[in-house]
């Protein structure tokens, strides 16, 4: 086998991908015998071996076509994917079908989705159960459960410290209560997210203790090393991420007598995927949940999974195709899942990773950031700079547009996009994390630091949505002007994040305005970590407030509840298709959704005083010379202008 820096320009690809397929196939026929395949299984997975093969092999080649042992790992990879196949349940199968005719199916206006930790919002997978109902109340098409396999003891970063990706946390439930779960979710209309997280694993996992045992095979799997030489070399162009925990990215474990890469937490030691084994390791551990019936797997902290030394060892091209290598075999193996990158990097970065043939859905980080720096300004200039080209994406994928999640908000506008509408960035962060730590002076918000970095200044934020959005300082100061002003700031953000283009992702609590919670502090596991402020657990007796009349929490509901079910009423909102509207207000943001023929125009006023708009301006939109607004149902004629109250969203169509 060649490897790629050999060819010398004469590798003929196509002819060693068919000559390696050929040799291949006795392997393969090995698994169908061995597994009792039936000829239409075997058919199928030849039929799409054929369609993604020649991908794949190209991915392989690029990342270990060097190595003596390359067609061997080919070999078990290939055979991986192929025992996978045979042992995916009929029903997963039949949703393959179904997806494969459908690619797009996730890009409907029907899909709107929610996160939560099962502990934190049931207990229990088994009580979990018990609350689809409320999910289907409220709306959801698409439920995100949050780190909920075996972990260390004590801190384990929310989950992601994960010890056993086939066993669930023992007081969460098992594998076969996710598997009943994830069965009547889809019976409800409900897919399911899990977190891949495939950087690290934590320090007890089995892997990681074999390496701990001598055993030189899974030592490889990890970047270990005996001192502290290449460590120091590496530290050079490397970030801290969690710099109040701990300084630099390596571990020293007493043992081994070796440093350890931990790019996250000293418990969390990350693997080393130059290492074909761990590819395939892996690879087992994605189709292996895909085959419990998980809809999206989460890609976790993608931009870290390969190092090169000189480098920052984040967004390396060797990160994009081991991602399309996972891509090409889930297609092979497990054609009806997708994947979802969470790559919290340079907007620049982030696109990189959303691709057919990579990650077909994306966290938007950059444009949650800059909702909240919009609600701080009061100004739309740098949201509408930012959206105007950094909003469309390839046919095929699509956004996750999100207000708050389990993770902290990082500023991650682009600075030349900054310094184009006038703003210095640097300075514009520090300002930004002022506001929503309530140090400027007239803050609304009520927010805490998250890895404050005193050498660079850099910080990111914790709290709620409600939080962050002026709910809590108004009910604590009894405020009513102030609660009222907080509750609007929330609908518009949610109005944005529900018509701007890709799936709308709540943090379960968000639904009725969850305040920040305290107590995390009292808990040693969760008290070094400022996003557990964020993370409180669910109180279901509140929701008696849903019932009562006039109440915070169930105007917020309802106005939720309403806009969401207005969604998936309107086929404008599907796809990803968006276009500003110049507007000569720096308060406002419009913009127009369009699909299939379909139209809907919204505007967004970001600031406490009422704005206007010309009608005629909406006109020109495409609207005609009458139209109405969907959230109130009033008519409107081009003949006036538009008056939008404090923080109002109007979503318009011709009447």
């Amino acid at each position: 086998m060649t490897g790629p820096l050999e060819t010398d320009g004469d590798f003929d690809f196509e002819h060693e991908a068919n000559l390696t397929l050929r040799r291949l196939e006795p392997r393969l026929q090995v698994v169908w015998r061995e597994t009792g395949a039936t000829e239409e299984t075997i058919a199928r997975f030849q039929q799409r071996l054929g369609l993604y093969w020649n991908a794949l092999f190209r991915r392989l080649l690029i990342l270990y076509g060097e190595r003596y042992d390359f067609f061997y790992h080919l070999e078990e990879i290939l055979a991986t994917a192929a025992r996978s196949w045979v042992e995916r349940p009929e029903s997963l199968k039949e949703t393959d079908l179904r997806r494969e005719h459908d690619p797009e199916w996730f890009q409907s206006q029907a899909i709107v989705g929610g996160a939560l930790y099962v502990d934190l919002f049931s207990e229990n997978l088994g009580k979990l159960h018990e609350h689809i109902a409320y999910l289907k109340r409220l709306g959801l098409t698409y439920l995100h459960l949050m780190p909920l396999f075996a972990v260390r003891p004590g801190n384990s970063d929310g989950g992601y410290a994960i010890s056993n990706y086939r066993s669930v946390d023992p007081r969460l439930g098992t594998v076969e209560e996710l598997r009943s779960l994830t069965e009547k979710l889809h019976d409800a209309g409900i897919s399911l997210v899990l977190d891949f997280v495939f950087n690290h694993t934590a320090d007890d996992h089995e892997w990681a203790k074999r390496a701990q045992a001598g055993e030189r095979d899974y030592q490889d799997y990890y970047y270990l090393f005996p001192d502290r030489t290449r460590p120091d070399q590496y530290e050079q162009t490397l970030r801290e991420i969690f710099p109040t925990v701990r300084r630099g990215n390596f571990t020293w474990h007493d043992s081994m007598h070796r440093w350890v890469w931990t790019t996250f937490n000293s418990f969390q030691w990350d693997l080393k995927y130059r290492n074909p084994a761990v590819f395939r390791a892996m690879l087992e551990e994605m189709l292996y949940l895909a085959n419990v019936g998980i809809d999206v797997l989460r890609f976790d902290a993608a931009a870290f999974v390969w190092k090169k030394l000189g480098t920052s060892c984040e967004n390396l091209p060797e990160a994009h195709t081991l991602i399309r290598a996972f891509n090409a075999l889930a297609k092979i193996a497990a054609p009806g899942l997708l994947f979802k990158s969470e790559a919290i990097v340079h907007p620049d970065d982030v696109v990189r990773y959303i691709d057919t043939n990579e990650c077909q859905l994306s966290y938007n980080p950059t444009l949650m950031a800059l909702c909240w720096e919009s609600l701080a300004t009061r100004e739309t200039k740098l949201l509408i700079q930012s959206l105007s080209h950094r909003h469309q994406l390839p046919q095929g994928t699509t956004w996750v547009n999100y207000l708050r999640c389990h993770d902290d908000i990082g500023w991650t506008f682009d600075d030349a996009d900054a310094a184009i509408v006038g703003i210095n960035a640097y300075n514009h962060r520090q300002f930004l994390n002022k506001f929503y730590t309530g140090q400027f002076p007239g803050s609304f918000a009520r927010g805490v630091p998250f890895q404050q970095n005193l050498t660079t200044g850099d910080m990111r934020i914790s709290g709620t949505l409600a939080s962050l959005a002026g709910l809590e300082q108004a009910i604590e100061s009894h405020d009513a002007e102030g609660i009222e002003m907080s509750i609007r700031r929330i609908m518009l953000l949610r109005a944005i994040s529900l018509t701007i283009g890709g799936i709308p992702l709540l943090y379960l609590g968000e639904e009725w305005g969850m305040l920040n919670d305290y107590d995390f502090v009292s808990d040693p596991a969760k008290a070094g970590d400022t996003r557990w402020i964020h993370r409180p657990k669910m109180r279901w007796d509140y929701l008696e407030q849903l019932e009562i009349d006039g109440s915070i929490q169930r105007r917020l509901f309802i106005s939720l509840q309403h806009m969401i079910e207005l969604r998936k009423s309107l086929p404008a909102l599907a796809g990803q298709e968006m276009e500003l509207i110049a507007i000569p207000n720096p308060h406002l943001l419009g913009f127009v959704r369009m699909h299939e023929g379909n139209r809907l125009i919204v505007l967004a006023n970001f600031s406490e005083q009422p704005q206007t708009v010309s009608g005629n301006l909406v006109r020109t939109a495409g609207l005609g010379r009458f139209f109405r607004e969907l959230l109130t149902g009033n008519t409107y004629s081009t003949a006036t202008p538009l008056t939008l109250n404090p923080y109002e969203t109007m979503w318009l169509e011709r009447a």
